[in-house]
Parts: C-alpha cells; structure tokens; sequence
C-alpha cells in the first residue's frame, strides 16, 4: 500500500500560503493517482483556481508495511516479502538451535570432534514437536547415535539451554 506525503522544503518556498490546500489535496490521492505520479514524475493539481505542478521532489512516496510482510522501495521498484513464519520454519530453527547449543556443550565437556555422544532432551511442549521431526538433522549435525526426549533426569550433566526464550533441560554425554 503505497502513501503520499508533501514535501514542504521545496512546496513551501514556492506556495507558502497554498501549503495548507496542497497538502489536503495530496492526503487525498487515490491509490492510482499516487502509481500515476510514480509513472510520470509530475502531477497537477488545482488549488484556488491556481494550477500547481507537482513534481517528485514535492512529494514522499512510501510503501506501508502490510502485515505479515516487509517492504522495501528503491525508486519506483517496490519488493515485498512474506516474512510470516510456518510452523514448519520455526520446527526447523528450533532444531537449528539445538544444534548449536549441543555442539557448544560438546565443546565445554573437551570431547573429540569425532566423539559419538547420545543427545537428551526435555519433553517440553515447546521443542517436542521440533525434536520429533528433525531428530536425524540434530543428530547428523551433532554426532548423536540417539536424540530422545525425555522427562527423566537424573544424571549429574544436565544443562539449561535457552532456545526462544524457554529453558530446555538437556544431556549431552559422550557414547563408550
């Protein structure tokens, strides 16, 4: 969705006492005349039986965000992207951040690069659906001859990893 604004640096000088009309008269554009004024660099407009040229210096032309979308202009090429996350997406960052946080407890336990571990991680409804689809991505990434979710607890290893803000209990031990 795209708005027009004036430009009142460069209006002003030229129609000070008009500035008020010219601008009502620009607020009101259409969508259309506003793609119009992109296409054509100029547009005129009639303020107290006085014809007024507008050119693309008098005016600011910007795209609105639409929601669930970003938008960026350059000159008269607007894109727009659907930054709306899937669960899908989000299942798969989860499992992204898994990664990176057991391959950091691998690395603070001294384990071997090659090292095979087993890979526990809290049963929380946050991750467990994340956990259940890309069990192979994390253990692929990480070595892991085993990634399950879990609710029991008991070894001495355990960590708090934060993922999205939720702390996640895990253990990372080395297999052998």
């Amino acid at each position: 969705m795209k708005k027009i604004k004036p430009n009142f640096k460069t209006l002003g000088p030229r129609y000070g006492k008009l500035m008020k009309e010219i601008s009502n008269s620009i607020a009101a554009f259409t969508p259309q005349e506003i793609v119009a004024f992109e296409n054509t660099g100029n547009h005129s407009v009639t303020i107290n039986g006085q014809q007024v040229v507008l050119t693309a210096e008098d005016v600011e032309i910007i795209s609105e965000d639409i929601p669930g979308w970003q938008v960026a202009n350059d000159g008269k090429l607007t894109v727009a992207l659907d930054i709306t996350v899937s669960d899908d997406l989000r299942y798969e960052g989860i499992a992204r951040e898994f990664v990176n946080r057991i391959q950091n407890i691998r690395k603070e336990n001294g384990y071997d690069v090659t090292d095979k571990i087993t890979v526990l991680i809290e049963d929380n409804e946050f991750v467990r659906e994340a956990v259940k689809r890309h069990a192979s991505y994390i253990a692929s990434q990480t070595l892991a001859t085993e990634v399950k979710l879990t609710d029991d607890f008991s070894k001495e290893d355990m960590r708090d990893v934060e993922i999205d803000e939720v702390v996640v209990k895990v253990v990372v031990s080395r297999n052998g």
